[in-house]
């Protein structure tokens, strides 16, 4: 897990090796173990290293391989990588280095851009081909790793973060209005190629962009998963299949020459995982959770099922407690500072905080993130069986406003189309998935996961310089997921077929229990200093300069803090907060 980032200078000009030496600054918690700049032809790559692979300096990055005429820096782990070295090796190629980051190279040379498909891993890379004088940009089927762009005629930069991008400098810091009405319509869910910013695109999942001499970029999708359930198989098979499929996912995800721990919040998904891995004769692993102070009537953390799992399986487990006042408040602005685009969710600081208590222990965390989006697990997929309109149920049961609601919001020079309703009925449209239920979970595993809690767990763990896996997206799992029929997953209120799998593994005491999440009262319920920050960052006069929000709405918002929810239930006044924060932290002064 590393940060990269590079300039393709498309004149006469060389590439800006002071803007790229900024924009790596800028990524220096993604990988504070080693730092290499590149400069080949009309291409500079700059890398910051995470050791997890080959910890010596011959897998070092910018990798160049001048045999081969190829350079590659690269965020990520393909986990088959001593499958691939073995094949590779067979076809006689010479390895200088014992990790995953030649493997890409090798690869590529033998098999072209189509190696993409052999690999079983998550990955953000950029590769350039001498002979060719091209550049490639690639992302994993899922999108977990990142991959910010910007292009001119002068140049295209690239870096696994958008502040990276914004460090640089040079870029217009004009708003997007699509974005915008994405991230106030769809819980803060900015899909692939949008950013908040009109000059910053990101590569969407399982693509691969060429880009040569002249700037012209040719995209290419390499894989997308089909929705065909298989109605022959029974129960029981799928039981079995799904646990031999989840168990090779989490041994696949302990390839490391690091220890490896678990992020343990006592569902069912994270303690399945911890479950398997014991069952794989994983001893003495480390687990953590983390908890907050109760407010608003609701309970602040799941001490009790997280306790039982590491009980239950001999775990050296670690709770982290958090106090509002004295651990949140403070590390508000660094959560912020660490988001590539503002997020919404509430447990962003969750994650921050768990994330740099792990990170005294460990560089390598395994997590359950992905498994309520391919296994049903949401309360939105239940009501859409049998549905006549799906489209329009998903938007209501998911969408934090509609258009009317939107345009009441937002300040009338951004308003407009209302893209997510074109979003949600182009996805739902789309072929390869019949079912209305499958239908929104093909949208949520590959948009809404990736532009929320993959890119949430991404952004607050590589803050930390902790790498973070999620096994329930191997693809192999998410295929596999596919072929089920809906009614076995959304049976019994939800994620049916996982809980019943997990019976197997785990005490049924966690898998009856309510459905839980990663609790944070403190920033739903708005009160105290919370409140106060929230309000002196609303009504202050970076706020009133920029005029995002229709004064009388935020106004009214103020008055009653605790009155208005999305239906997702989170706090539609700390939905603006959020995007203002995040803006007043990253846009010089003069911005947008």
């Amino acid at each position: 897990m590393c940060g990269i980032a590079g300039i393709l200078a498309l004149g006469a000009e060389e590439p800006d090796i002071a803007a790229l030496t900024a924009c790596a600054a800028q990524l220096a918690p993604r990988g504070p173990d080693g730092y290499g700049l590149l400069a080949r032809q009309n291409l500079a790559l700059a890398h910051r290293r995470l050791k997890i692979i080959d910890l010596s300096e011959h897998a070092a990055q910018p990798m160049h391989d001048p045999a081969l005429g190829l350079s590659l820096v690269f965020n990520g782990c393909i986990y088959n990588y001593r499958e691939l070295r073995d094949e590779l090796s067979a076809a006689g190629y010479r390895f200088f280095s014992s990790g995953d980051s030649e493997v890409i190279l090798k690869a590529w040379h033998a098999w072209g851009a189509a190696c993409v498909e052999r690999f079983n891993g998550m990955f953000a890379f950029a590769l350039f081909d001498e002979a060719r004088n091209r550049l490639y940009l690639a992302r994993d089927r899922l999108g977990i790793k990142p991959l910010y762009y910007t292009q001119n005629a002068a140049e295209m930069r690239f870096a696994s973060a958008l502040p990276a991008l914004l460090a640089a400098g040079g870029l217009s810091l004009d708003l997007d209005p699509v974005a915008l009405n994405y991230y106030c319509n769809f819980h803060a869910v900015v899909p692939a190629p949008y950013t908040i910013f009109k000059a910053v695109r990101k590569v969407p999942p399982a693509t691969i962009l060429e880009i040569d001499e002249t700037g012209r970029c040719l995209e290419s999708r390499y894989w997308q998963v089909a929705y065909e359930p298989n109605t022959t198989a029974g129960e029981a098979e799928w039981l079995d299949g799904l646990l031999a499929v989840m168990r090779r996912a989490v041994r696949r995800r302990m390839v490391a020459d690091v220890p490896v721990g678990v992020l343990l919040s006592g569902g069912v998904d994270s303690s399945l995982v911890v479950g398997l891995l014991a069952g794989e004769g994983q001893n003495d692993l480390n687990t953590f959770s983390v908890g907050f102070e109760h407010a608003g009537g609701e309970h602040g953390n799941e001490f009790v099922y997280s306790d039982l799992i590491a009980e239950t399986f001999a775990t050296r487990h670690h709770r982290i407690e958090v106090e509002t006042e004295s651990r949140l408040m403070p590390a508000l602005e660094g959560c912020f500072r660490a988001m590539s685009e503002p997020q919404v969710s509430h447990d962003a600081i969750g994650f921050y905080l768990l994330a740099e208590e792990v990170a005294k222990h460990l560089k390598v965390v395994q997590s359950g993130q992905g498994a309520d989006e391919i296994f049903g697990g949401y309360h939105w997929y239940p009501p859409l069986a049998g549905s006549t309109d799906p489209a329009a149920d998903y938007q209501r049961l998911f969408r934090d406003t509609d258009h009317t609601g939107y345009l009441e919001m937002i300040h009338p020079r951004f308003h407009g189309t209302d893209h997510a309703a074109h979003l949600v009925a182009e996805h739902f449209a789309t072929p390869g998935a019949a079912d209305p239920v499958d239908k929104a979970l093909r949208l949520d595993s590959t948009v809404m996961l990736v532009d929320d809690p993959l890119k949430r767990v991404d952004n607050m763990t590589m803050a930390w310089a902790l790498e973070a896996r999620v096994p329930f997206l191997d693809h192999e799992v998410v295929e596999f997921a596919a072929r089920i029929p809906a009614a076995l997953k959304i049976k019994g209120g939800g994620k049916y077929i996982l809980k019943e799998a997990a019976r197997r593994v785990l005490p049924a005491a966690v898998i009856d229990r309510p459905k839980g999440y990663f609790p944070v009262p403190a920033l739903k319920h708005l009160s105290g200093p919370v409140l106060e920050r929230v309000g002196a960052v609303l009504t202050g006069p970076k706020a009133r300069r920029r005029e995002l929000f229709d004064a009388g709405y935020l106004e009214r918002l103020l008055a009653a803090p605790n009155d208005d929810f999305t239906p997702l239930g989170g706090s539609r006044l700390w939905q603006l907060f959020a995007l203002e924060y995040w803006l007043q932290l990253h846009v010089p002064e003069h911005g947008c």
